[in-house]
């Protein structure tokens, strides 16, 4: 039954536009995380760049002669050799990529669930539409933000190019989307779409299905209510699998985004996501897959504590 329009008005601002509400709850639940956990991405991207074998194709020079190992060490020798503010160098363009990606998948999910499928009678959500939801809402999520995702991984490597004596791409972050834009057009905003839309699919499918399930699982058979702690839980094992998912396709996708272009905007060291693929388990051996587990994985946890509380 509809609502009188006087009446309508009368309501709060989050009953009269529930998805516009959601959206924005979870656009700035992602800003804060974003803002607290981004030096655990940062160290994370460098910590995927390091070793990277296809560089030998340009040169002994190319490469980096003493790579850090490890999490801790990574973020220490930003630190030390970068300045402790550095650790949150290509925030920017990460909270744009956050407010269009979490506010976007969350509510895209929640009308998924809501009206497109719809729960079974005893209000549960069953896991095969959990996966198809998870996989939609995270592939259009993260194809609108992908522009913003290419700019911060670009300069979250700019400290690092400082140090081995290169020339700074960007002035900022309104440079750097001008500089890609009139150098590669409307498609190089795009560079390295296809991994990323595979890592969004692949995470939100390990997050949404393995959090509902987890849910459901422990407020069926334990002690433990509908509460924080069953949230809590949940929102870390749902962090670990869409990790495990994920992390292959984030590290081909963050060397994708930073490989060297030439004047048309051709990658140098890969032609796709699996040449790239390729050149890492043949140079690097299966586990340079998962560079940066660690600190995907903190984060993740945090950001989906963040997410799923937004919209409860």
């Amino acid at each position: 039954m509809s609502i009188p329009e006087d009446e309508e008005k009368l309501l709060p601002l989050v009953q009269r536009w529930p998805r516009a509400s959601k959206f924005l709850l979870s656009g700035c639940a992602a800003t804060v995380a974003e803002l607290a956990t981004f030096p655990l991405d940062l160290t994370k991207t460098r910590l995927q760049m390091q070793g990277e074998a296809a560089l030998a194709r340009l040169g002994d020079s190319a490469r980096e002669p003493v790579p850090y190992r490890g999490m801790v060490r990574t973020a220490l020798g930003i630190i030390q050799e970068e300045g402790f503010l550095k650790l949150w160098q290509g925030v920017t363009p990460a909270i744009y990529r956050h407010i269009v990606y979490s506010g976007g998948r969350m509510v895209t999910y929640e009308h998924l669930r809501e009206v497109v499928f719809g729960k079974s009678e005893d209000k549960h959500y069953p896991l095969w539409k959990s996966v198809i939801g998870g996989i939609m809402a995270g592939v259009i999520g993260q194809f609108l933000a992908n522009p913003t995702d290419l700019v911060k991984v670009q300069m979250q490597m700019e400290g690092k190019r400082k140090l081995e004596g290169k020339p700074l791409r960007f002035r900022g972050v309104h440079h750097a989307f001008a500089k890609i834009l009139a150098e590669g057009g409307v498609r190089g905003l795009w560079a390295g779409w296809v991994p990323n839309i595979q890592r969004a699919a692949l995470v939100n499918m390990g997050d949404l299905t393995t959090y509902d399930t987890v849910k459901h699982y422990l407020v069926l058979n334990t002690p433990l209510e509908d509460n924080i702690m069953t949230h809590g839980l949940s929102s870390l094992c749902s962090g670990l699998v869409a990790s495990i998912l994920g992390t292959p396709a984030d590290v081909i996708k963050s060397r994708i985004m930073n490989q060297p272009r030439d004047k048309q905007g051709r990658g140098l060291l890969y032609k796709s996501s699996t040449d790239c693929l390729i050149q890492a388990v043949q140079g690097e051996g299966f586990m340079s897959l998962y560079k940066g587990f660690l600190p995907s994985w903190l984060r993740m946890v945090n950001h989906l504590v963040g997410s799923h509380k937004a919209t409860q």
